[in-house]
């Protein structure tokens, strides 16, 4: 798929399928223990990217590319940044503006549309956390060569790492009809991801398991 189909499947699954779901899933609600774990994983991996940041943010202009409901956007701009949250899903958007906290340090502009949109203008940090997962290598090397050119100084997202676990549930997900799957994200290696990116430098930061959740942590620089 291009990488504009992937997009526009990841739009339709978020705003007709698993908009509820994900709105409790990023919520303080009780959710099941499988949901608990994913909900778990996604918390250190938030702390992690954010780890990977200066600790004063103030001043600092901050893509969150794929912001969703908007947990990371929100901690970003207590911490001084002005952040652009940009998700492919009003839906999500929608949520994200209900639960904006008020108080911020910095600024804070959500709104729906293409992460890759050049229009947004140019950032000092991009974080992508869990937006990047269903596109291939190809297209990931090409969302960062394209946005090389409008970062100062790193982008921070993360991938689904190639284990055995994930490439069996890859090949599963392929046997169900369309309309049952969600998105399939696409297993990575950050060595061989590495390789295809031709405009900065790849480096693998730590990967993050907690039961159902998976992600692998990387920093790219121009």
């Amino acid at each position: 798929m291009t990488y504009e189909a992937t997009r526009d499947t990841v739009e339709t699954y978020f705003d007709r399928t698993a908009t509820r779901t994900w709105e409790r899933l990023t919520s303080d609600a009780p959710v099941s223990g499988i949901r608990a774990t994913v909900r778990a994983g996604r918390d250190r991996m938030r702390e992690l990217l954010i780890a990977q940041l200066p600790d004063d943010l103030r001043g600092a202009r901050i893509l969150d590319a794929g912001c969703g409901t908007g947990a990371l956007a929100f901690e970003l701009a207590a911490r001084g940044a002005d952040v652009v949250g940009v998700d492919i899903s009003p839906q999500l958007i929608d949520i994200a503006k209900k639960r904006t906290p008020e108080g911020l340090l910095g600024s804070l502009s959500l709104s729906a549309g293409d992460m890759l949109d050049a229009g947004l203008g140019p950032f000092d940090h991009i974080v992508a956390m869990d937006s990047m997962i269903y596109y291939s290598a190809g297209d990931i090397a090409r969302i960062l060569d394209g946005i090389a050119p409008r970062l100062y100084q790193n982008m921070v997202f993360t991938v689904a790492p190639r284990t055995p676990l994930l490439m069996a549930m890859w090949r599963v997900g392929k046997l169900f009809p369309r309309s049952d799957r969600s998105p399939v994200m696409v297993p990575h290696s950050p060595e061989k991801l590495a390789a295809q990116v031709t405009s900065g430098r790849l480096r693998n930061i730590e990967r993050v398991t907690s039961g159902f959740y998976i992600s692998n942590a990387l920093e790219f620089r121009p």
